[in-house]
């Protein structure tokens, strides 16, 4: 089995107004039996405080996800500051609007991901990528958007951080999507949802305030991980098939839940499949 990780996008709630209990939430999120975490920022706190949190907690601090804007605006200070914390990997978020396939700034995405990658290659961390489904549109070739990312960038500059959810909203399979990528799938994203109907509106629950624009014909959910739609066996197998180092548990989401009592359920039920 692999270890799991948790992104701590999923519990920024207890993280945000409250930056001073980074250490205490930190232990409470081993004490669940977390291996080690995904950075989703830091909350105005030092580097050195962070890796002297996580180390006290015995968390292993494997990789962050950083906005496009900052990787391309200073990639120097990423490099400085996520080098201290100790991340082998740093994770491409998603693209902005303007960058993603298909549109007239995705050439600059590409080459932008493709320059940022191989500065963090030469400081010894290495750039993934995490999809939601907007990546899996047909470009004029036919060839699925996310395919292209990885088609134009080198494995050694880019590699694929696979969101089991987004894979399986946008139509695909999650685990044989990961299997076309082994040995350059590090990391893989669990994230459990239940969606019903034609739901025009995801991206409001994901952070990105979007006006909306379309009245909901559906429903969409983020659940934890065995408590919705996804078949997980299957991809729990497909991570280890391809040689991941992590699985990582992130739910966006969670409504009538806190976000620590969701991040327990999701690992209480992986340590009922053995993990």
């Amino acid at each position: 089995m692999l270890p799991v990780g948790l992104q701590l996008y999923g519990i920024r709630d207890a993280l945000e107004n409250n930056p001073q209990d980074f250490g205490k939430v930190m232990k409470k999120v081993k004490a669940m039996g977390f291996d080690g975490v995904e950075l989703a920022g830091l909350y105005g706190l030092a580097p050195e405080t962070v890796r002297q949190a996580l180390d006290e907690a015995g968390l292993t601090p494997f990789s962050a996800h950083v906005p496009l804007a900052d990787l391309m605006a200073d990639i120097e200070a990423v490099i400085k500051d996520y080098s201290i914390i100790g991340c082998k990997y740093i994770a491409v978020p998603y693209l902005p609007e303007e960058y993603r396939p298909n549109t007239p700034g995705y050439p600059k995405a590409i080459a932008e991901m493709d320059r940022i990658g191989g500065k963090l290659k030469e400081n010894g961390i290495q750039l993934v990528y995490h999809n939601h489904d907007f990546e899996f549109v047909r470009l004029a070739n036919g060839t699925y958007g996310l395919d292209d990312i990885y088609q134009q960038i080198s494995a050694g500059h880019l590699m694929a951080e696979p969101d089991t959810c987004w894979i399986k909203v946008a139509g695909e399979e999650p685990g044989p999507y990961i299997l076309k990528y082994a040995n350059r799938c590090p990391i893989v994203h669990l994230k459990d949802f239940i969606l019903e109907g034609k739901p025009k509106n995801l991206y409001k629950l994901i952070g990105l305030d979007e006006e909306e624009k379309e009245e909901d014909t559906g429903k969409f959910e983020f659940r934890p991980v065995g408590s919705g739609q996804q078949n997980w066996r299957p991809i729990l197998d497909a991570a280890l098939k391809v040689n991941a180092e992590w699985v990582v548990v992130e739910q966006d989401e969670h409504y009538d839940l806190t976000c620590m009592e969701a991040a327990r359920l999701s690992r209480e039920f992986l340590k009922t499949l053995g993990w």
